[in-house]
């Protein structure tokens, strides 16, 4: 098989309750054989995997990367309003030392003491707070920076662009791009985050969102869905 330099930087496990499909030893056995020197596991609102994965990649020889795929409050983590603050954003946070592995401990701590609503939230404030060793992306889909280019356009997006560049550092602020054709909009979002960031002088970074390890597990990942939302 041929070497390749790409690392997974958005990656869900099982512990991505009712959403991610791979088992730890699954990913780091995949991430083996594809002969990636690093993987990282991003899963959603939690750090729940960390500490076997960490030990688990490291055995395997691949290098472990520790993130979280947080969940930002649309005003603060402290607003609880029902119709109004159950809904958030997403974003990609990854530890860059062992500094950011410590402030992604406390972002998570405080986003189930103080931000839990319907989902643990943190909000700008703690992210200007506890951005010390952290590369933020800007997500996906659902991620303030795509939904607000989706909904208000490329103007309006450049500003929470900048917000988030000024709140991590213009050295560890990427924006995400993705591959999903099958995703209606996705391709076109993707042209125009492309855009935005040339546009911004800000680095892209090519993630996937993965949910499940290989595509023969596509059907069983479709079933976990529907038991999460019902349908």
């Amino acid at each position: 098989m041929r070497p390749t330099t790409f690392v997974h930087l958005h990656t869900h496990s099982h512990y991505s309750l009712l959403d991610g499909l791979s088992k730890i030893d699954a990913l780091i056995a995949r991430a083996k054989a594809c002969q990636m020197p690093a993987l990282a596991l991003t899963d959603h609102g939690n750090l729940y995997g960390a500490i076997e994965f960490y030990k688990k990649a490291k055995k395997a020889g691949v290098r472990p990367i520790i993130g979280v795929e947080a969940y930002v409050a649309t005003r603060t983590r402290f607003d609880k309003q029902p119709g109004v603050d159950d809904k958030r954003f997403h974003l990609t946070l990854l530890a860059q030392n062992h500094t950011g592995y410590k402030n992604l401990i406390k972002l998570v701590t405080k986003s189930h003491l103080e931000g839990y609503y319907y989902k643990p939230r943190v909000d700008k404030a703690l992210l200007a707070e506890l951005h010390e060793g952290i590369i933020c992306l800007s997500g996906c889909m659902t991620g303030e920076l795509s939904r607000t280019l989706r909904n208000k356009g490329m103007d309006a997006a450049g500003t929470v662009a900048a917000e988030y560049r000024d709140i991590f550092g213009p050295e560890h602020y990427f924006i995400e791009i993705m591959h999903h054709p099958a995703i209606e909009g996705a391709e076109k979002l993707r042209k125009e985050l492309t855009a935005l960031a040339q546009n911004l002088r800000i680095p892209l970074v090519a993630t996937q969102d993965s949910h499940y390890p290989t595509p023969e597990e596509r059907k069983a990942h479709s079933v976990l869905i529907a038991v999460q939302t019902n349908s």
